[in-house]
């Protein structure tokens, strides 16, 4: 099983699409991303990175229910 988080892009480096490169907020872990696969991406977006390349865009709304059930599985994990 593969796991995607979504991110907010906050900066953008490159102007080459095939070595665009961009600075990515996890909930305040911020990582540089490819952004390749991802042409249309501009500062703001939200995408879905899977081990560093950011693979689709989506919609704020669809990143807070992502960023919402993770939050839930890992509270059910957690030891009480």
């Amino acid at each position: 099983m593969c796991l995607a988080v979504p991110g907010r892009v906050e900066s953008i480096e490159g102007e080459d699409p095939l070595e665009r490169s961009g600075r990515v907020d996890f909930g305040g872990v911020k990582r540089e991303v490819q952004l390749a696969f991802v042409p249309e991406v501009r500062r703001g977006d939200w995408v879905l990175v899977h081990v560093g390349i950011a693979i689709s865009r989506i919609d704020e709304a669809e990143a807070e229910r992502v960023l919402a059930e993770l939050d839930a599985a890992l509270e059910a994990e957690a030891p009480s």
